[in-house]
């Protein structure tokens, strides 16, 4: 696996815990009693925590990668192993 392949797969990985992570510790302008009023949503979060989000899906995807990054380098398990998947030739 090369850098840029690395980093494409670190960013899929990224964006895809970014978004599992984003629903989560969210409280909306409704649930706080918060001011509503022209132009306000109730569903808008009060505190969406971004900055602690990005931290978490960061380390999560950092993780994530590791594992994917091993596999892909060190072949532990091929894709032949792998009862219910179609035999594979190993020629690429």
């Amino acid at each position: 696996m090369n850098l840029t392949a690395g980093l494409a797969i670190y960013l899929t990985i990224w964006w895809l815990v970014l978004f599992a992570t984003l629903p989560f510790g969210v409280r909306s302008q409704h649930e706080e009693g918060g001011p509503e009023g022209e132009g306000r949503d109730p569903g808008a979060p009060v505190r969406p925590l971004l900055l602690r989000k990005v931290l978490v899906t960061t380390l999560i995807a950092g993780i994530i990668w590791l594992g994917v990054a091993y596999l892909i380098i060190y072949k532990p398990i091929g894709f032949d192993q792998i009862p219910f998947l179609p035999k594979f030739n190993d020629s690429y």
